[in-house]
């Protein structure tokens, strides 16, 4: 049987009709080189952020990989792939794609779970594209945007009751490995009040993928969410553009009007991604071996979350950062802390004894807290905040019997309201509690002392 050659044209034209490209000639270039992640091509013009197609010139088999224009120096073009380069080589073609990389959306998106180039990933045939948009979103002069005044319940007691987020509002999840961050992303996905969730899970293992959205997510929130999924083997470029994705996809639901919940997992895989990036490109590390361009991307990528303009939508969003061996000091979580509007830490020591979900009340807040609850509940908050740390500065005296009762009136109030605070503060997986009653549970567990 002879092996029929294919031609490069008719490969290409192939290409053409699936990414639209013109008729007209387009300038190509030549693949130079490949050092680690990165392509070096040159004989092509082409701006920062557009998309080439790298096509193979000496097979029988077409092999076509897409890759993003990273940099440049002189008349060499840096781009990084966003797949597999296997079957390219020295000298085959770069050609420039005039498509700016505009994505589907939609309200057919909603029960799907897709990848960062809106591909569906489950099984349910292409989505139904409403709308063509492109990655980067309108910019919201901050004078105009709505502020943060009303209250959202989420479902977990202790946040609705101590950690009051607002709608609207940007909160970091940080915590380590193992400490329940994914179990309590789940929770509020199927517990809080928002007309729509936008999952992303950045970077993580294809096993925890599947899991999240079969036995965390559930049916039931599955049906009013939309899943954006890059695994950690996909290349990195296609986890960044995941993160955007799922970002320009709350975007789009908030310019509708839509109240969206926007839960990303994780902010740290977002920022890995960026230094794989920027690393290959020849960026010198700055801060524990990230760029400076990865601190850059951050506030760019979270700002764009929030209220939009006064009548809009709004955007809550949650980000999950992992903190290296516990370290709170990580430049990640450092960097996070500054740019978004409070923090919930999960604490190691809690989820070992047993105690879900593992929020450290001390290490934690919600910087608007104050604007959207009552003074009433507010002072039962602060009150039930000073008891806890009190008990836990007084535990290892307690707890080895050393503490004599009646030596300080706070610490005995303290140790006598531990076990009601203890409880307050724990949650199962499939209880859900109201803002309301949250409030209510609060004022019942510090008793008539603020009554």
């Amino acid at each position: 049987m002879r092996l029929e050659r294919i031609s490069f044209t008719k490969r290409l034209s192939g290409y053409k009709d699936a990414v639209h490209l013109p008729s007209q000639p387009i300038v190509e270039g030549r693949l130079l080189r490949m050092v680690g992640l990165t392509l070096e091509a040159e004989g092509l013009r082409a701006a920062i952020g557009s998309r080439c197609v790298v096509i193979n010139q000496d097979s029988y088999h077409p092999v076509q990989v897409e890759a993003e224009v990273m940099g440049f120096a002189g008349d060499k073009i840096y781009l990084m792939p966003v797949g597999s380069l296997a079957g390219i080589a020295p000298g085959a073609r770069v050609v420039p794609l005039p498509d700016t990389g505009r994505l589907p959306m939609g309200m057919s998106m909603l029960g799907r779970v897709l990848d960062g180039a809106g591909r569906a990933l489950d099984g349910r045939g292409p989505m139904r594209a409403e709308d063509w948009v492109p990655m980067d979103g309108p910019i919201i002069n901050p004078l105009n945007r709505d502020p943060i005044s009303q209250p959202l319940d989420v479902g977990i007691r202790s946040i609705n009751g101590l950690l009051t987020v607002g709608r609207g509002q940007r909160l970091g999840l940080f915590a380590g490995t193992g400490v329940g961050k994914s179990v309590l992303l789940g929770m509020m996905t199927r517990f809080t009040e928002a007309e729509i969730t936008v999952v992303g899970l950045i970077g993580e293992r294809g096993r925890e993928v599947k899991e999240f959205i079969e036995h965390i997510l559930g049916e039931e929130g599955l049906k009013r969410s939309v899943v954006v999924a890059s695994p950690a083997d996909d290349a990195p470029l296609m986890r960044l553009r995941a993160a955007m994705y799922c970002t320009r996809i709350a975007e789009y639901f908030r310019d509708k009007g839509k109240n969206v919940l926007l839960l990303m997992d994780s902010l740290t895989r977002f920022a890995q991604a960026q230094r794989e990036i920027a690393l290959a490109i020849g960026e010198p590390p700055a801060t524990k071996g990230y760029p400076p361009s990865v601190f850059a991307r951050l506030p760019k990528l979270v700002e764009r979350a929030g209220n939009g303009e006064k009548g809009g939508g709004s955007i809550t969003a949650f980000y999950t950062v992992l903190s290296e061996g516990d370290d709170q000091q990580d430049p990640i979580a450092d960097s996070a802390r500054g740019v978004l509007d409070g923090h919930f830490v999960l604490s190691r020591r809690l989820a070992e004894e047993g105690h879900y979900p593992a929020i450290d009340i001390e290490a934690s807040i919600s910087r608007v807290m104050p604007q959207v609850v009552s003074p009433e509940h507010l002072h039962l908050a602060q009150r039930f905040k000073q008891l806890w740390s009190r008990y836990q500065q007084s535990r290892d005296l307690i707890s080895v019997g050393a503490y004599v009762a009646g030596g300080d009136p706070e610490t005995d109030q303290a140790i006598a309201r531990q076990p009601a605070m203890a409880q307050y503060l724990r949650q199962a997986l499939r209880e859900k509690v109201a803002l309301a009653e949250s409030a209510h549970g609060l004022a019942q567990v510090l008793g008539a002392e603020t009554g």
